[in-house]
C-alpha cells in the first residue's frame, strides 16, 4: 500500500465511526479532536478499526502520530511497510 492508500483507509475508517464527517471536506491537517471533534472513546474506537483492518498495532504512546489524515497516512505507511 502506499501513503495514498493508506489516507483513503483512514478516512474510511474516520467517516465510520464519525458518520457525520464529510471526507470531502477533511484537510490533511484537520485534527482529529480539535477540528474534527472526535472524543477519546471515537479514537480508541478509529485505532481499533485501523487496527484490525490493517493489522497494524497502534499502541497508545504512538496515538499522536495520527492526529491529522496526513501524519496518520504517514504513520501507517511506515508501520505497514
Amino acid at each position: 500500500m502506499t501513503s495514498p492508500d493508506y489516507r483513503a483507509v483512514f478516512l474510511e475508517e474516520l467517516c465510520r465511526i464519525a458518520p457525520d464527517i464529510d471526507p470531502e471536506t477533511v484537510g490533511d491537517n484537520d485534527h482529529i479532536q480539535d477540528d474534527l471533534e472526535l472524543d477519546s472513546m471515537d479514537i480508541l474506537n478509529l485505532v481499533t478499526a485501523l487496527s484490525e483492518r490493517l493489522g497494524i498495532d497502534i499502541p497508545e504512546k504512538d496515538y499522536p502520530a495520527i492526529s491529522t489524515v496526513k501524519s496518520a497516512a504517514d504513520y501507517l505507511s511506515r508501520q505497514g511497510a
